[in-house]
């Protein structure tokens, strides 16, 4: 049976230490009573599954753009990337993919390309559904580079309870498609700003799959 078949994923480095930390506090709470200890244990097995870093299958077709992590899909509209990324002050399609504590949140490059620019923005912790999270809140945005010359935008953006982003990528780094680039604890959101004249191929209310869900097809430049 393959790994991606079973209930038991493979856990993102960045999980084992709060693993562990549940794990002692789950053995003090048994201690102290019993019941307490069980939901602990519960707790220990929800952490160990908020990091799970399943493997996934990549669209190999060219020009296509896939979804940056799992989720919903909470808002489709126009706005301007981030300025901080230096990109053209013009509104581009953005697409949020909001992610509960239960996703997994192993974010994934949506393209192929080289990062020009990653820049971290500190804010305000909303709750990440909501559409003033992309201008308020805590945020690390990229500007990715594809062959043709376009520009692509990731923004990760912190939540209610999200407090931490965390970015495994500086400029100049090449990326293929479905590369693992990130991850935000315990509940986010990820934009993509399509380029000029690309439409979206998902809807509000879709669920998306980091790394293997197709948001939009780039088309020629």
């Amino acid at each position: 049976m393959r790994m991606r078949d079973t209930f038991i994923k493979p856990m993102h480095p960045e999980g084992r230490r709060f693993v562990a930390i549940f794990a002692a506090i789950a053995l003090v709470l048994f201690l102290i009573w019993e019941p307490l200890g069980w939901i602990g244990v519960g707790a220990t097995v929800w952490c160990y599954y908020f990091f799970r870093d399943p493997e996934r299958v990549t669209p190999p077709r060219p020009g296509l753009v896939v979804s940056p992590a799992d989720g919903i899909v909470s808002l489709i509209e126009p706005a301007v990337p981030p300025a901080e990324l230096g990109l053209p002050d013009v509104p581009l399609t953005r697409v949020s993919v909001f992610m509960s504590v239960f996703n997994c949140h192993v974010n994934r490059v949506p393209v192929a390309g080289e990062v020009t620019a990653v820049a971290y923005r500190p804010g305000k912790f909303f709750n990440a559904s909501l559409d003033k999270a992309s201008s308020d809140n805590e945020r690390n945005a990229l500007a990715i580079r594809l062959e043709d010359g376009r520009d692509i935008a990731v923004v990760q953006i912190a939540g209610l309870v999200a407090r931490r982003i965390l970015c495994f990528v500086q400029p100049g780094t090449r990326l293929a498609r479905g590369e693992r680039f990130g991850l935000i604890r315990f509940g986010s959101r990820l934009d993509v700003y399509l380029p000029p004249g690309v439409a979206p191929m998902v809807a509000v209310g879709q669920t998306m799959v980091a790394g293997e869900t197709v948001i939009a097809e780039l088309g020629e430049a």
